[in-house]
C-alpha cells in the first residue's frame, strides 16, 4: 500500500515538474531563449549608446539618462534651487533664478530639445522651458550645466516651448494662457477678444548660442498647447496647436470642448523676418530678466530688458494661417521630411495629418473656409493628407523613425501605436505601464531620427513597483523598434514627472565633455589661485575669507576673530586640475545649502553666525582617503570682542 502510494507520488510529482518546466518555457518563449535582458544589459566599464535628457516637470530640472540602461547619471539643475550642487543657493547662481517677478526658486520644467544644424542633432545645447513662469533655459553639453535663462514677457504657461528650428535659427516660447497684453486690471468675465497669446521667437547666436527674445506674434486669445519646428520643404514654418478656440473662461472641461475643431497655427518665420526687416512691428514696453552664466567668472549676471517687438498678424498678410483640426488638438508633431503634420485631437476618434504641400497650394488658391481675428482659416478637406482610424484612445504626441513610420501614445488606452505614413494603417500596438504622456525616439526633433528605440513617458506607476507610501515613482520604458514590431525591453523609475525628453547618439557629445576648469582661465573677481594667497579680510561686518581646497585640506583651516552679526562670505577655489575631483564645503549653522566645487572652479557662500563658540567646517564630497581630515574651524566671538583677526595653516 505504501509503495504504491509513493510511486504515485513520484509520478505525480515528475508530472507537475514537467508542467511547471513547460509552463515556463511557454509563458515566455523559453528563459534561454529570451535575450530582452541582453539588449539593455551595458557591462561595467562600458557605455551607454545614447544619452536621454528627460525633463523632471514639477522638479524643475533635467535628469541625464543612459539608453539602453536606463541608468541615471545626473540631475542638471535649470529652475529650481539645488542643494546638492548648490544652484540658486551660491552667490554665483543666485542671479540664475531671477525673474521680474523676484527670485524663483522653483519651475516646471517640460520640453527639452536638443541644438541642430542642418536638420541634424549637434549635440552643443539643449533647450528647455519652464511652464509656470515662462522662460527658456540653454545648457551646456560641454559642462551639463545652464548657462543661460530668459523670462518671456507677455506669456502665461510657457507650454508650446521650447522647439528649436533646423539650424538653430529660433528656439520658440508659445503660451498655453492667453493674457491680457500688455498686463492690467481687468474682468475675467471680458477674456473673449481682449485676451491674447504671445508666442515668441527666441533668436541664437550661432556661435555662443546667447539667447535674445527677436520677436512676439500676438496671436487671439486661444490656449496654445504644443508646438514643432517645419523641417525640409516645411523649414521655415512654425506649427502650434490650440485649444480653447471657444475662449471660455470659465468651467474649461466642458466649456472649451464644444468646438468640433480647433486649429493648428501655422507660422511663417520667413516671412515675419521680412516684416521685422520692413519695420512693420510695434515696440511695446515689458520688463523680464536675462539671466547669464559666464564660465570665465564662473558667475551669472542678470540683465533686465524694457521692452519687446511684436507682430500682429491681422495686419500681416501671409504671417499666420490656422488649420482646422479635431479635436482639441495637443501634440503638434512634424515627420522628417517636413511633409506631414500631426495634429493628435485629445477628444477625437481619429488621427489628423496635414499635407504641407497641400497646405502650400490652399493657400496659393485661397482656399478659406473663413477667418478669425483676421487671420484666414484654410479648408479642412483641402489640407487633409489623411487620417488614421481608431488608433486608439486619448492621442498625445508622435514621434518617427526616420523609415517612413509613425508612433503615437495614447493616454487613456495606455499604449504605443506604430503606423505607416501614407498609408495611414496601424502596424503594431503595445501597453504601456500605465497612462503614458510623452514618447521619444533619439533625434525625433530632426531630419534624421535614430529610429533604434522609443522611450514611453508614463503618468502613473501603481502596482509596477514596490510601494512608498500613497506616492510610487513613475517611470518611463524602453522599446526596441528595429523590427517590424515593437519589443518592450525595460523599465525604469524617473525622478520627478518624466515629461518630456530628447536623446542624441553618446558619440556626439562624449568626445566634447569638459574634464576640469582650467585654473589659468579663471578669471572669478575672488579667486583665490594658490595656496599662497589665502587671506581674510574685514569691510566693517562683511568679513572676506580667500579659501582654498584641494586634497585633503582647506587653506586657512582656522579662522578666529570673527563676531556674532558678521556676514562671513567663504570665497573658495578648488585647485584641483585633475578630471572628477570635486570638494565640497559645509560651515555649521549656514542656511543655505553646501557648495560643490568643480576642478578649477570659484563658488561663495554667505554665513552669518549667530552663537559664540567654536564651529566646524568640513568637505561634504568624499575626496579621498583623508577626506574624514578635511576640515577646519572658525572661532565666533562676542560683538563687542576685540580679538584680532586671524588665520593659519599648520600653525602659521
Amino acid at each position: 500500500m505504501n509503495l504504491s502510494f509513493k510511486s504515485i507520488s513520484i509520478f505525480l510529482l515528475i508530472g507537475l515538474s514537467l508542467a511547471i518546466f513547460s509552463c515556463q518555457q511557454g509563458s515566455n518563449g523559453g528563459a534561454l531563449k529570451n535575450s530582452t535582458a541582453e539588449k539593455v544589459f551595458v557591462a561595467p566599464g562600458e557605455h551607454d549608446e545614447f544619452y536621454a535628457f528627460i525633463s523632471g516637470g514639477f522638479s524643475g530640472q533635467l535628469a541625464v539618462y543612459g539608453l539602453p540602461s536606463g541608468r541615471l547619471f545626473k540631475v542638471i539643475p535649470v529652475f529650481s534651487v539645488d542643494a546638492e550642487k548648490a544652484w540658486g543657493f551660491n552667490e554665483e547662481t543666485k542671479p540664475m533664478l531671477q525673474t521680474s517677478h523676484g527670485f524663483i526658486p522653483w519651475g516646471d520644467s517640460h520640453h527639452p530639445d536638443i541644438s541642430q544644424t542642418n536638420g541634424e542633432l549637434d549635440g552643443r545645447w539643449v533647450f528647455i522651458n519652464e511652464n509656470n513662469t515662462p522662460r527658456i533655459a540653454r545648457i551646456s553639453l560641454e559642462t551639463f550645466e545652464t548657462d543661460e535663462i530668459i523670462e518671456i514677457p507677455n506669456s502665461a504657461g510657457n507650454h508650446s516651448s521650447s522647439f528649436v528650428t533646423e539650424n538653430t535659427e529660433y528656439v520658440v516660447a508659445g503660451t498655453r494662457f492667453s493674457v491680457p497684453v500688455p498686463q492690467r486690471d481687468m474682468p475675467i468675465a471680458e477674456y473673449k477678444g481682449n485676451f491674447k497669446g504671445a508666442l515668441s521667437f527666441i533668436k541664437v547666436d550661432p556661435e555662443h548660442g546667447h539667447m535674445n527674445i527677436e520677436f512676439q506674434i500676438l496671436m487671439p486669445g486661444f490656449d496654445y498647447d504644443l508646438s514643432h519646428p517645419g523641417r525640409g520643404k516645411s523649414h521655415g514654418w512654425f506649427f502650434f496647436t490650440t485649444y480653447n478656440t471657444e475662449e471660455a473662461s470659465t468651467l474649461m472641461e466642458v466649456n472649451a470642448s464644444q468646438n468640433d475643431k480647433d486649429f493648428i497655427a501655422a507660422i511663417n518665420w520667413k516671412k515675419a523676418e521680412e516684416y521685422m526687416k520692413a519695420g512693420k512691428f510695434k515696440t511695446m514696453p515689458a520688463n523680464y530678466a536675462h539671466n547669464v552664466y559666464d564660465e570665465a567668472t564662473h558667475s551669472a549676471t542678470t540683465t533686465w530688458k524694457k521692452e519687446v517687438r511684436v507682430l500682429d498678424p491681422a495686419e500681416l498678410p501671409g504671417l499666420v494661417y490656422f488649420m482646422p483640426t479635431p479635436k482639441s488638438p495637443h501634440g503638434c508633431d512634424v515627420d522628417p521630411s517636413g511633409e506631414y503634420i500631426v495634429g493628435s485631437g485629445k477628444l477625437a476618434a481619429a488621427l489628423t495629418v496635414h499635407s504641407f504641400t497641400k497646405m502650400e497650394k490652399a493657400i496659393a488658391d485661397k482656399n478659406f473656409e473663413g477667418e478669425a481675428y483676421g487671420i484666414p482659416v484654410l479648408s479642412f478637406d483641402a489640407t487633409l493628407a489623411g487620417t488614421v482610424e481608431q488608433p486608439g484612445l486619448g492621442p498625445l504626441h508622435t514621434e518617427f523613425d526616420g523609415k517612413g513610420n509613425a508612433y503615437t501614445t495614447f493616454f487613456i488606452s495606455s499604449e504605443v501605436v506604430k503606423w505607416k505614413l501614407g498609408t495611414w494603417e496601424v502596424i503594431d500596438r503595445k501597453p504601456t505601464y500605465y497612462s503614458v504622456g510623452h514618447l521619444m525616439i533619439p533625434g525625433g526633433n530632426s531630419r534624421k531620427p535614430f529610429g533604434k528605440y522609443v522611450v514611453a513617458m508614463n503618468k502613473i506607476t501603481k502596482d509596477r513597483y514596490l510601494p512608498t507610501g500613497p506616492e510610487v515613482t513613475q517611470s518611463a520604458q524602453l522599446y526596441d523598434i528595429s523590427g517590424e514590431k515593437m519589443e518592450l525591453l525595460l523599465d525604469f523609475p524617473t525622478v520627478g514627472e518624466p515629461h518630456y525628453a530628447a536623446g542624441i547618439a553618446a558619440d556626439l557629445i562624449k568626445p566634447r565633455s569638459k574634464k576640469f576648469y582650467r585654473l589659468a582661465d579663471n578669471n572669478h573677481p575672488y579667486a583665490t589661485k594658490s595656496q599662497d594667497e589665502t587671506r581674510v579680510e574685514r569691510k566693517g561686518k562683511d568679513v572676506h575669507v580667500y579659501m582654498t581646497m584641494i586634497r585633503s585640506h582647506f587653506a586657512p583651516d582656522n579662522i578666529e576673530g570673527i563676531k556674532v552679526g558678521d556676514r562671513v562670505y567663504f570665497h573658495v577655489t578648488n585647485l584641483e586640475q585633475d578630471y572628477d575631483v570635486p570638494h565640497g564645503i559645509s560651515m555649521i549653522g549656514a542656511n543655505t545649502s553646501e557648495l560643490l566645487i568643480m576642478p578649477g572652479q570659484t563658488e561663495t557662500f554667505v554665513w552669518e553666525p549667530k552663537q559664540v563658540g567654536v564651529w566646524p567646517f568640513y568637505c561634504t564630497d568624499f575626496c579621498s582617503a583623508l577626506h574624514q581630515e578635511m576640515q577646519g574651524y572658525v572661532r565666533v566671538s562676542p560683538k563687542n570682542s576685540k580679538i584680532k583677526l586671524s588665520w593659519s595653516l599648520d600653525g602659521e
